[in-house]
Order: structure tokens, then sequence, then C-alpha cells
């Protein structure tokens, strides 16, 4: 099958790419042993290559005790037995390459795995030691040292702190098979501009920065109060002289940086984004926002006025491995995303959430920079309910079993509708059990009907690459060509980019006139017999 070729613009291809996340645990089991490995996701390229895709996303590939879904990681070096070998890798991402597609790996600077070698080391050489100096080792508090050495909270919820039977305690903000590393000690930056050297020397165009606002921390390790100008461990100006020094060395290799950047803060948000630091961070406002015209219309404007003053582009995220799923989110009453709002047995209704997820991929594949699209939202999965006794997910057992957790956007993908566990792999049953429901989503399936999900995204992916006015890369101007907002009725969105392209959604209003209009590009649902665009509907228009 021939690539789809990335259109000529400029070698800045990330500034209006579309990403697919590939959470390879889950994507497709070459060896058939029921989890999802490199293998599988080789045997599936010319899936992404018809997709349209520019690029891949790999949440971490690495060694690690899957403690939290890999981002506990015991070594950059060696890919887990689980997913392959490091030659596989090697021969992945050359032969994407070679389809015109890049990869993005992921890395995860705040914490490794409490089995890297790193650690355990620490462990042996016991309190005061140099090896606990690359980790957050201190005394308790209290009489016998028997308190938490200060009153954080973890990223997981509860105390970020556990204590060994020598007296020290450990810092882990997430699990606690994760303790964080300590970034004032050279020998750790040391370490991780060698992991991307080594990563870019196998090919890879890209570096996704997990938790990137967390690795620094007050050295003093104090209480938090809140209200205080600087935070003991979030957006440390620190953090801004490490991402300089990784920028030099992408430079070296013409690669890129995501981070991952969860900041209120627009100001400061921008700040990672300079020129000499990261070149893209994901939005994740514009993520988690209700299905709402003016809520999303003001997540937009947000966005690219905090990425205006320093050139970047801005990018846009419907779904990941952290958050409900589409379709599940937007058939809810309350259609935003809120970790603490999450519980068991919310009721969604599945056939509004889809017709909003399709909407709303043409609204985020319409809007100016780059877009990322997570496995599974091509083809319109709802969120599984996972049974309570198979839940991994650490963030549930942190919550004491109130949170379902993130295992439920995480289910193994199903990809042919007459095979077991719907083609993820051979017999054996998957990692996470698949819903009995799953095979008619199965990509087969969706292949060969022109009004599913896979071929709307299909088409809007095509089109996305060859019509004029998508592209914001050629522009140069580092946003591109923002757009230009219409005027539109309550509870519709509607914008105009260059070249006479329009985008028009329909998220709450009756059946509404299409805006003056030569040809119809492509709509996410059908018109009405009058070809007024219907309620939950978006269309893609030229002038």
């Amino acid at each position: 099958m021939a690539a789809i070729q990335p259109a000529e613009a400029t070698v800045e291809w990330w500034r209006d790419a579309a990403i697919y996340q590939v959470y390879v645990r889950s994507f497709a089991d070459g060896d058939g042993d029921g989890t999802g490995d490199l293998a599988g996701v080789r045997s599936r390229l010319p899936y992404l290559v018809e997709l349209g895709v520019d690029a891949l996303w790999f949440t971490p590939w690495y060694l690690s005790p899957l403690a939290d879904g890999g981002y506990d990681v015991a070594d950059y070096r060696t890919i887990d037995p689980a997913f392959g070998t490091l030659a596989e890798a090697e021969k992945l991402i050359a032969e994407a390459r070679e389809l015109g597609i890049r990869t993005i790996v992921d890395i995860v600077p705040n914490h490794v795995s409490d089995q890297h070698a790193w650690f355990k080391s620490a462990l042996a050489a016991g309190p005061g030691s140099p090896e606990r100096e690359l980790f957050h080792f201190r005394r308790g508090r209290g009489e016998g040292g028997e308190l938490p050495p200060n009153n954080w909270v973890s990223e997981f919820g509860g105390v970020p702190w556990t204590r060994l039977d020598d007296g020290d305690w450990y810092l882990h903000l997430f699990a606690t098979g994760q303790p964080d590393l300590n970034w004032a000690h050279p020998a750790v930056r040391r370490e991780h501009e060698d992991v991307l050297r080594f990563w870019f020397d196998r090919g890879v165009a890209g570096v996704r920065i997990d938790s990137a606002v967390l690795p620094a921390k007050d050295p003093a390790l104090p209480d938090f109060t809140p209200g205080t100008d600087a935070h003991p461990f979030v957006d440390r100006d620190e953090l801004h002289d490490i991402y300089r020094s990784w920028r030099a060395i992408a430079d070296e290799y013409d690669g890129i940086f995501v981070g991952e950047v969860w900041l209120p803060d627009a100001e400061r948000f921008a700040r990672y984004l300079r020129p000499d630091e990261l070149h893209t961070a994901f939005n994740l406002g514009f993520m988690s926002c209700p299905w709402d015209a003016d809520l999303l219309r003001t997540a937009v404007d947000d966005t690219l006025a905090e990425h205006a003053p320093v050139g970047a582009p801005a990018t846009w995220v419907l779904s990941n491995h952290d958050v409900t799923r589409t379709v599940t989110r937007y058939g809810r009453e309350d259609t935003g995303f809120d970790f603490a709002a999450k519980a068991f047995g919310t009721p969604t209704d599945l056939e509004l959430g889809t017709r909003r997820a399709r909407a709303a991929a043409l609204l985020s594949l319409a809007l100016p920079g780059a877009v990322y699209v997570y496995q599974g939202e091509e083809l319109g999965l709802p969120e599984a309910d996972i049974p309570r006794d198979r839940i991994e997910d650490p963030m549930h057992f942190r919550s004491g079993g109130t949170d379902p957790g993130r295992d439920g956007c995480r289910v193994p993908l199903p990809w042919r509708a007459d095979a077991p566990y719907a083609g993820f792999g051979g017999e054996a049953e998957p990692w996470l059990p698949q819903p009995e429901s799953w095979a008619k989503y199965a990509a087969d399936l969706q292949t060969d009907d022109p009004h599913s999900m896979l071929s709307l995204y299909r088409q809007a992916l095509r089109l996305r690459r060859t019509e004029p006015g998508f592209t914001t890369a050629a522009s140069g101007d580092g946003v591109g060509a923002a757009l230009t907002w219409l005027s539109s009725g309550p509870g519709v969105l509607s914008f105009t980019r260059t070249d006479g392209l329009i985008c028009v959604v329909n998220l709450a209003g009756p059946p509404m006139e299409l805006p003056g209009h030569s040809s119809v590009l492509l709509t996410s649902g059908p018109l009405d017999d009058e070809g007024r665009l219907p309620q939950d509907t978006a269309a893609w228009l030229r002038s």
C-alpha cells in the first residue's frame, strides 16, 4: 500500500501534524499471548497509513513492572519483553518512516520504577549514602520519625511518602513503585540527556515529556501552603534550564518535544514554549471542556492566545489513555472531564455521545495547529466497564476503590468482528477484558461502511492534508493562519480559516442554514431534508 505523503510545506512538520497515540499493550497482539506488542503495531502499519496520520506517539514501551501502565520505567534502553526487543523497536521506527510516519517516544523525567538499578542500589546503600542522593530520601517528623516529612499529597491521592525499615522515607508523587528523582543532582540530568540521544540516534522524531511541570522540587521539601508564590513541586523555575539543555540536544537531531503541561496560568504555560524550550505542549483545557459552544469557543481563543506570544502551534486533543473516552463522556449529563468527578455506573447515552464525538472530531481537525488521536477514537469506542476484580490501575486502589481508574479507556482494540476477542491477537484472552459488544466496533466492519466513524476519520484526515486552508506550518509565523469567528446563533460555532475554508458546528440549536458556500467538503452526519445542519453535527465547507 502506498504511503500518503505529507503536504510539502516546511520541515516543521509538527506544526500541523496529525499524531496517533499508541498504547502498545492494547493496540494489537502479534504473538497471541493476550498483550499488545511491537509486532502487532508493525502488522498494522498499513492501517495507520490508510488512516492518514503523520506520526505515532508511543506511551512507554520500556522495561517496567507495569505498576502504572509503563510509566514506572526500570530501564530506558531496554524494551519490555512483553512488547518485544530493542531490535524490533528500531525496525518499527524505520519501517514507519519509510511509509511517511514519524515516531515519538515517551520520557518520564519525574520518577523511575522502584525496580530501576539506581533505586535498588539506593535501598541497599542505606541512609545518608550517595546513592540515595539521586532520589528524595528524608527522615520523618514526629518523636520517632513516624510521620511523613511534609504535608504533600500524591497525584494519585494519599500520602506520597513511603517509610523503609531503616527509618528513611522516600518521595513518590505517584504510586509507591515510582520514586521521584532528585533533579538537583547532576547525574540525573546527565542520564536523561544520554537517554534522549539514545533514542534520537535510533531515528525517533520526537519525545513526549510526561508530567513536564513536576520534576524539579524545592530542595528543602517544605510543606505546601496554598496561595504562596512558588509551589514546592509544580512549575518550578529550575525546569526551564533543564528543558533548554534538552532543546539543544533535540536541535542536533532536528527532533521535537511535546510537553504534558497542566497549568491554569497562561503566561507560565507559555514559558515552556519559548523558542529555546519545548516545541509544543498538550492543550488539556480543550480536552476537558464540556460540550458547550461558549465554553469551547473560550477554550479555543484562550489556547491560541497562550501560544501566540511565543510563536508555538496549538495542539488539540479529545482523548488519551488517562481520560474517559469521548463517546461516553459526551453522552453524559456532565460532558466535561474531571478526575474527581469519575464514578462507577455514571449513566451515558452512547448514541448521543457518538453524534457529538463525530462532530468534535471535525471541530478539532479544523483548528489551527497539531491534533492528537488516541487509538480507538477513530473507531468510536466507548469507555468500557471493567469488572472490579480485573482493574489494574493504581489510581483505583489509591482512591480506596471509589475511582474506577483509567483501565476503561485502555481496553484492547477490536480488529476483526468474526475472530476471537475481536481479532486483537490469537486465542489468549486479552490482558484487560473486552466487552461482549466490542465486535461491532471492529475495524474490518467499519472499513466497508462509508458512514462509520473510521471512514469519517479517514476522509477528514485526507482532506486535512490535501485541501487548502488547513495548513498552518507553511505560513511560517509560528501559530500559522489562525481562525476568524463568523457570526452565528446560540449554541453554534462557526469560523473560517484561509483559502475559503469554513467549519461550522451546531452544538445545541435547531437545524440551521449553512453559511454561504460553494461546496460541502464533509459533514459529521447527514444534513436534513432541507439541507440544514442538525444539532450535534459539524460541516466543513468551501466558500
